[in-house]
């Protein structure tokens, strides 16, 4: 299998909800990747767009998307790079951290 990079295939990362502190935020939402939703919560150290974010994807969820050709870990890893550089989609009411 070859891999360019993580642009193999394309993930949109929806935050539903956040909650936490200016140090330490909960959030929930899902991923779409060709054309499947998946859910996955995760804590974001720094909150949106701050240091670093712990992601959680159900283990069933991680084998379907090896059954769909797509590194597990990989995604994970850009699932949390996304949220890290706040590249996600946020609901009216969410505002990623100001600088």
């Amino acid at each position: 299998m070859m891999h360019k990079d993580d642009d193999d295939f394309a993930v949109t990362v929806f935050v539903k909800s956040a909650s936490g502190s200016e140090v330490a935020s909960k959030l929930s939402g899902y991923f779409v990747v060709k054309g499947q939703e998946f859910r996955f919560t995760a804590i974001a150290f720094g909150r949106i767009g701050g240091h670093n974010a712990s992601v959680k994807v159900p283990k069933t969820t991680l084998a379907k998307i090896a059954k769909m050709g797509i590194d597990p870990e990989q995604l994970q890893l850009t699932i949390q790079r996304k949220l890290i550089e706040g590249d996600v989609v946020l609901p009216e009411g969410i505002k990623p951290p100001s600088e």
